[in-house]
């Protein structure tokens, strides 16, 4: 390093307030503790930091948004060099609001958008500040090197881009592009090694400029950017958790960023204030600066949903997701274009560079006059700013309220308090219901949830309570209604598809229900119960062949899924042998068999004797029909065998006189068929009510008389040739 650059070094600072405040607040060196708390403590008592949450938001996070719009509409020179993005843009922006109040599938695109560029521009301001010390602190970086770090942080971006839009989304609101899980894996694999590599390339170019000692803050904005994205993204390669999200636009990151963007725009502020325009200064006063900037943040966040709500009987919550997406997208859009050190006046401003500040010129224009009129010093100026001062205190401090009140699910009075300050809310009014059916007001409780639905129609949580009501209370063609409602607002929601084919057929609607189901399954092949559902149907409706496949269907599933997920065996058993049954009745023989071979093994591996049994019995009666009596010989004798041993008296009864029945069609010992007979005639009469049905006793007559005189003395004592029956081979 040459003697002239290191005494430019040593006289260089490249700290902003002070280097603890710069490192802590502006490189986000308190990362690592925060996002530790984030999952550690907060997990632990979520309402409550909910709560802190909210009002860190109120502090910081709204505050940050106003601190934007303050840079670009508080100086009429700034207002008309970006009137591209102040006005077209923003009345864009404007239109969108309104239209998504009345068109719903408007809002997962915005969200999506939203939470998509929400840690692109997070990358984006980290990158800026990395840029702001190096440079502070002497760095010169060529263009390799610029290229290289920009690389690096758009290599951690898309990291996490590519997590986000993997596979199917969890979140009906976030519409995922869907890269298979494979392909994404090896993509970000790629990613991360390239980070790791222009990382260490490019800080060690600027390494040489500088020394490692002045790149202490642009090293932990790495650091933050390492702990923000890459991590969070290679936890979820190696142990492959999925990643929401809303974490990287809500909670303790966005209170992260908040606090670093009012850490740079505040100094911006003070500077520019101290910068003169024409020949004086202005003084800053930051007390009134972060003032403005907190009251803007709740003219920002808090009335507009309010008076959406009220005004369009639209859900709080909903039109809330639509306001705060939008302020973020306009933020992003407004912060790209006004924050760029290579603009003349902020390098001169956050660089300390000589070059000279140039005064701001007026601009005229109806917008810069009412701006001036209104940060003027008139008695008219002052009071409207006082009144609306005051009007947003208070909208703040009644949405903190109502959002706390409404976080106490506990207490049902607190909840109508919450309700009463804003009744169209629609999760409110279904936390408000839980706790009203909780307390056996099924009438408060119907009403709340009724309020929830026509506050928002497509909120799943809610049309899923009232429908339970409606079904408890056994008002099915109110529940027939509300599916028929909910699907004009939902039309692809699974859930209820499947839901509206139940009602449709207990209705006796069973065509209709099919057709439900059908759409349900369109939606979402992976939805195994209603595969259930179609088969039981066309099982009854005598379509055995098609029931057999939604049958096959549900088991492969349900196979795919992990051990503890599977339902009980026993259900799993019954369903191989519905199958089994429609397989047999549709000529898929061998098909049929396999199935009863399998229901066998299963019963016999969980210790289901009862059931096994059952497998056997069928399993012999198809090796019958299709001329095996060997293997149907051995399969009856083990059934009645595993009946003795369990002490199923109904089931022996009805296994005796199928064995019989076998001996006798067969060809074999009629004496040997009668008294399988008659022992089965025997002990259904033991039992309360006979399972046998009344054609039995015709068969056993038939066969006697066939028999002759013999036949009296088996019907004295069957056991001994019932016996030799268990034993007979041809």
């Amino acid at each position: 390093m040459s003697k002239a650059r290191k005494d430019s070094n040593a006289h260089a600072t490249p700290w902003i307030y002070t280097p603890w405040l710069d490192l802590i607040a502006g490189c986000g060196a308190w990362s690592a503790p925060l996002l530790l708390l984030s999952y550690t403590a907060i997990a632990s008592n979520a309402r409550a930091w909910a709560v802190v949450f909210y009002a860190l938001a109120l502090l910081f996070n709204y505050p940050h948004y106003m601190a934007t719009i303050y840079r670009a509409y508080h100086r009429a020179h700034d207002f008309e060099k970006y009137r591209v993005f102040t006005v077209h843009i923003t009345g864009l922006l404007l239109l969108t609001l309104v239209l998504s109040h009345f068109w719903m599938r408007l809002l997962p695109w915005i969200f999506t958008i939203y939470l998509t560029w929400s840690p692109w521009h997070y990358s984006g301001q980290n990158y800026g500040l990395l840029m702001m010390f190096a440079r502070r602190a002497g760095a010169n970086p060529d263009t390799s090197t610029r290229r290289a770090l920009h690389s690096a942080f758009i290599a951690s971006y898309l990291v996490l881009f590519l997590g986000f839009h993997t596979g199917r989304s969890t979140d009906p609101l976030f519409l995922s592009m869907g890269v298979p899980a494979q392909v994404s894996r090896w993509e970000q694999l790629v990613l991360l090694a390239g980070f790791a590599v222009l990382t260490v390339y490019g800080l060690s170019r600027l390494a040489r400029e500088t020394g490692w000692r002045h790149l202490i803050p642009s090293v932990t904005l790495f650091s933050t950017q390492f702990l923000w994205f890459v991590l969070p993204a290679a936890i979820s390669l190696i142990r492959r958790i999925e990643i929401p999200q809303s974490q990287y636009s809500n909670g303790v990151l966005a209170v992260m960023h908040s606090v670093q963007y009012l850490w740079i725009t505040s100094y911006y502020a003070r500077r520019e204030a101290s910068a003169p325009e024409g020949n004086q200064a202005r003084s800053w006063r930051p007390l009134a600066y972060f003032g403005v900037l907190v009251l803007g943040g709740i003219a920002l966040f808090v009335p507009g949903p309010w008076l959406a709500s009220r005004a369009f009987h639209h859900d709080f919550t909903t039109s809330f997701l639509i306001f705060g997406s939008l302020v973020n997208l306009h933020h992003f859009i407004l912060d790209g274009a006004i924050w760029k050190l290579r603009d003349g006046r902020i390098a001169a401003l956050l660089l300390n560079s000589k070059e000279r500040v140039s005064s701001a010129t007026v601009a005229g224009g109806r917008l810069a006059s009412a701006w001036q009129w209104l940060t003027g010093s008139s008695a008219g100026a002052r009071w409207m700013r006082a009144s609306a001062a005051m009007l947003l205190l208070v909208c703040g401090t009644v949405d903190q309220v109502r959002y706390y009140l409404a976080l106490h699910s506990d207490d049902l009075h607190d909840l109508r308090r919450a309700a009463a300050l804003d009744s169209f809310d629609s999760p409110l009014q279904t936390k408000l219901a839980r706790k009203e059916l909780e307390n056996g007001e099924t009438q408060q409780a119907e009403s709340s949830l009724r309020r929830a639905v026509q506050s928002n129609p497509a909120d799943p949580v809610a049309r899923q309570a009232l429908l339970k009501v409606f079904l408890d209370q056994k008002q099915f063609d109110e529940a027939l209604r509300l599916t028929e409602v909910s699907l004009k607002y939902s039309p692809k929601d699974a859930n209820l598809l499947v839901d509206r084919g139940l009602l449709e057929l207990q209705q006796g609607h069973a065509d209709l229900a099919l057709a439900n189901w059908g759409q349900a399954l369109a939606v979402d092949t992976k939805r195994t119960a209603v595969h259930l559902y179609v088969a039981h149907e066309l099982d009854r409706e005598g379509k055995a062949q098609a029931a057999s496949a939604h049958y096959k269907t549900f088991l492969e599933q349900v196979a795919q899924r992990k051990a503890e997920d599977r339902p009980a065996p026993d259900f799993l058993i019954g369903v191989i042998l519905r199958m089994a049954d429609c397989q047999a009745r549709s000529s898929q023989q061998e098909a049929a068999l396999k199935s009863y071979e399998m229901a066998e093994k299963i019963a016999r591996q969980t210790g289901n004797s009862n059931l096994e049994s059952i497998a056997d019995v069928n399993e012999a009666e198809l090796h019958a029909t299709r001329g095996r009596p060997d293997e149907a010989l051995q399969l009856y004798q083990r059934a009645l065998q595993l009946d003795s041993s369990n002490g199923d008296k109904a089931a022996s009864a009805v296994d005796w006189f199928s064995y019989g029945r076998f001996l006798d069609q067969a060809g074999f010992s009629e004496r040997l068929a009668y008294a399988c007979m008659v022992k089965s005639e025997l002990i259904a009469r033991s039992l309360a009510k006979s399972p046998l049905p009344a054609s039995v006793a015709l068969t056993r007559l038939q066969v006697g008389k066939r028999l002759g005189a013999s036949a009296a003395e088996l019907r004295r004592n069957p056991d001994l040739a019932a016996q030799e029956a268990l034993a007979f081979r041809r």
